[in-house]
């Protein structure tokens, strides 16, 4: 440290390393905390139905049109991807099981979500953190209203209920968006292409994405109030809430899709042995 200086120089990697542990391990605890009197206030006192319908409607109607959008290129991108190496295979007629097993299974489901994740989620947190920082929460606890049940709850009962809509939504638009090329401009025969789609489908894989985009809704709702709730001072700290939020949530959503899915194929094997 140099002559006169107040201040010391962290250089050790180890000492920068326990930093963000540190760091890590709190961020996880109030983040775990704030989950914990969400289900509180959840279980113990239901929502205003007001509240509930308008989340619902800004989370579900308001985002239909940009899921299937989604879901139907996603389903014609699949189609065209795979379409020259099943051809060279001689296998153009399963074109149909490729194309809705990816789109049932994982794209459908994950997809969505990150487009909820994108729209909704930012969207809360910019809400929630804008809340914050003109003390209309404060007001609440004035008013002797709680935020967590007037603000977070009604937002995670209207993701968690409305996730699993939208994501067949994206599942039927994929599958047509899909259908429509590889039948109408691929030239795949009509008949072949979904005998085999209903040949490799099942309800169980149809229901696994809808299970899991339900835990998916819950971490994109549960994320997006957090970061709202602890947004910074000013502009800046409304925008680097909303992007945390997103990315968070992004994350999130990749994660619980690989212990979900390894979940799910494991309960597949035991069911279907």
């Amino acid at each position: 440290m140099a002559a006169g200086s107040t201040l010391p120089r962290v250089r050790d990697p180890i000492t920068w390393l326990g930093m963000g542990l540190i760091a890590l391990t709190r961020q996880v605890g109030e983040f775990s905390l704030f989950a914990f009197q969400a289900m509180g206030w959840l279980l113990t006192r239901r929502p205003g139905r007001t509240e509930l319908l308008l989340c619902m409607v800004e989370v579900a109607v308001q985002s239909v049109a940009v899921v299937s959008l989604t879901g139907a290129f996603i389903g014609m991108v699949i189609a065209v991807q795979t379409y020259d190496q099943f051809r060279f295979m001689q296998m153009e007629t399963q074109l149909g099981a490729a194309v809705n097993v990816s789109i049932f299974k994982e794209l459908g489901p994950v997809l969505a979500a990150i487009m909820l994740a994108g729209r909704i989620g930012c969207a809360m947190a910019a809400e929630i953190g804008t809340m914050k920082i003109t003390e209309q929460i404060d007001a609440l606890w004035a008013l002797g209203a709680s935020p967590m049940h007037y603000l977070v709850v009604p937002r995670f009962l209207a993701c968690v209920l409305m996730t699993p809509l939208l994501v067949l939504f994206a599942d039927a638009a994929g599958a047509i968006g899909g259908w429509f090329f590889a039948v109408h401009v691929l030239g795949v025969n009509d008949a072949h292409y979904w005998s085999h789609c209903l040949g490799y489908i099942t309800t169980f894989d149809v229901l696994g994405g809808v299970f899991k985009s339900i835990f998916f809704g819950a971490a994109i709702a549960l994320n997006a109030c957090y970061r709202g709730f602890h947004c910074g001072a000013g502009a800046q700290g409304v925008g680097q809430a909303a992007t945390e939020a997103f990315v968070l949530s992004f994350l999130g959503i990749l994660v619980l899709d690989f212990f979900l899915s390894t979940f799910l194929n494991g309960l597949n094997d035991i069911l279907y042995r």
